[in-house]
């Protein structure tokens, strides 16, 4: 950087002195009370031009705390693929994020431009596109973000407006493919594909008696204003969307409210018994469904995140399998594509060995969606989600153009083979391949619901669920726990493998973890077996071994 350049980033960066707050740039970005965030904001402006400075490439930040509280905000950065920060820069992120002066700001960013070589002159400036949900922080803590933008010259930001969190990835992965990259083009890609798989529903489930109704609880945040925006373009589709922002955002309300209370989130009673309802988090990135059992308990019958895998690898595989029906041995096709499953060791034991007993390969990473993404990439199609309802589909760029071939006419107009193909294309559109997207997510569910012709109660009975029990326990240091095999297995300290074995042992399906948090000095300890009972008293005798190694505190 020349004298101009750090000059223009000192000045800017007196006006907003550093928060006192240590923060940490993990899987949602940075996140905290949105009264300490505009400096970290402003600085991850200066990152994101940096960043596109680097890969000469849009970027795109989006202002949002997702499932939190409405009093908290954050900040992530999408990368020119639609999808995370480069875990490369991250720790970059935390130093800019914590310099204590504006001094040793400026110091920083100049020795990392030099160690990564990022090009003042390149062909391209800065080119960040810029979303925030409907928080009332977002307004002012834009405003700081386009600071940072803003120090470098010919900078341009390009404010999206109030978006989902996935639209706006959806933008940036779009944009940096040539491809137009609006909402309404969003909306369009999203309502035609989707019409498409319905238009291809096969005669004998359009006869079924599912009950065609969706609720959908917006938990007070904008992907319920964006699902009202997206009915209208598909034609008659039954859906009804509550807590639509009246109430508070995630508030008794929300994907991760349900899927972790397992309760009826509010505005949903005895009205809905029967009825499919699903839920949406804050910033519309995470999905799960849910029934109300016959009797008024305020439980619910969850389907989540591992339910919503099994039920998109189903139609994957079964579509693929048609395609395979027929294959001419005089084409020389031998393109076998593949197709893998990816969890990580939170996943339901009883889900995954559902996924295995269909015959799917099914791999394990470590906790965190940057992981489960880039493992999905290495397949022809790679289906990730995590139980909390975060998730989708990746199709590589070799099984798309293969499977426009067998679009454009090598099977027989209308014949089975070049439905499923149909359908595949189709899938590869509607889901959003940068992110998990709750909206494209929820049309997708819908889709494949009608095309297999089930109610929620049968795609519920897929199996039944281990019961399951998570502690955290506090300890000293959490670094000294070291983990192996996708979290699964604990290195350091010595013998507490050994130990968690043999509780594990006396458990009729017992399976036991332990990870470290990756923000407090608690360690996680998950449980489970063939009864409640069971998994409560194997997570209990697991995380006194914890506190018995690393001699500290207790659990909670």
């Amino acid at each position: 950087m020349d004298e101009r350049q750090k000059s223009l980033i000192l000045n800017s960066s007196l006006l907003y002195p550093p928060s006192q707050v240590k923060l940490s740039y993990g899987t949602a970005g940075f996140r905290a009370d949105a009264s300490v965030l505009q400096s970290t904001v402003y600085r991850v402006g200066i990152l994101a031009a940096l960043r596109s400075l680097k890969t000469q490439s849009a970027i795109g930040l989006m202002i949002t705390a997702s499932h939190n509280q409405v009093s908290h905000n954050g900040i992530k950065v999408a990368d020119p693929s639609g999808g995370m920060l480069t875990q490369d820069w991250e720790p970059f992120a935390d130093a800019i994020a914590n310099a204590s002066t504006p001094q040793d700001l400026v110091q920083l960013i100049d020795e990392f431009v030099k160690r990564e070589n990022i090009p003042f002159d390149g062909v391209k400036s800065p080119e960040i596109l810029l979303g925030r949900d409907t928080r009332p922080s977002g307004e002012s803590l834009l405003e700081a973000a386009k600071q940072g933008i803003h120090c470098f010259v010919g900078a341009l930001s390009h404010d999206m407006g109030i978006l989902t969190t996935p639209q706006l990835h959806w933008m940036v992965r779009s944009r940096n493919r040539g491809l137009k990259a609006t909402e309404l083009d969003y909306f369009e890609l999203l309502s035609s594909s989707f019409r498409c798989l319905i238009d291809l529903i096969p005669n004998a489930s359009k006869l079924s008696d599912t009950n065609d109704k969706l609720v959908v609880d917006g938990a007070n945040g904008v992907g319920a204003h964006k699902l009202e925006l997206l009915k209208k373009k598909l034609n008659g589709f039954d859906i009804e969307v509550r807590n639509s922002g009246k109430g508070v955002l995630n508030e008794g309300v929300g994907a991760d409210y349900v899927q972790k209370e397992k309760v009826v989130p509010q505005g949903f009673g005895s009205q809905d018994i029967g009825v499919r309802c699903a839920s949406l988090d804050g910033d519309a990135d995470r999905l799960v469904y849910f029934s109300l059992p016959s009797e008024d308990s305020g439980k619910i019958d969850l389907v989540d995140g591992d339910k919503i895998l099994s039920l998109f690898a189903i139609f994957v595989k079964d579509q693929l399998s048609i395609l395979n029906e027929e294959r001419d041995e005089n084409t020389k096709d031998n393109y076998q594509p593949c197709l893998g499953v990816v969890q990580t060791a939170y996943a339901n034991g009883a889900s995954t060995d559902y996924l295995k007993g269909l015959g799917l390969e099914v791999v394990f990473t470590p906790t965190g969606v940057k992981y489960l993404h880039e493992k999905a990439a290495e397949y022809d199609i790679g289906i990730y989600f995590e139980a909390n309802g975060h998730g989708t589909i990746l199709f590589s760029e070799r099984f798309l153009s293969w499977l426009e071939q067998k679009c454009n006419g090598l099977y027989s107009k209308g014949s089975e083979q070049q439905k499923a193909a149909f359908r595949l294309l189709a899938v590869s559109k509607l889901i959003n391949q940068a992110v998990g997207d709750a909206l494209s997510g929820l049309l997708l569910v819908e889709a494949i619901l009608g095309n297999m012709g089930w109610s929620i109660h049968r795609w519920k009975e897929l199996y039944h669920d281990l019961p399951s029990k998570q502690l955290k326990v506090k300890v000293a240091d959490r670094t000294a726990v070291v983990t192996a095999n996708a979290e699964t297995v604990v290195v350091r300290p010595p013998g507490i493998q050994e130990a968690i074995n043999a509780d594990v042992a006396k458990h009729s399906r017992g399976r036991s973890f332990i990870r470290p948090s990756g923000t407090e000095d608690v360690i996680r300890v998950y449980a489970e077996a063939s009864t409640q009972e069971a998994a409560d008293d194997l997570a209990n005798s697991v995380a006194k071994l914890v506190d018995r190694f690393l001699g500290y505190g207790g659990s909670g």
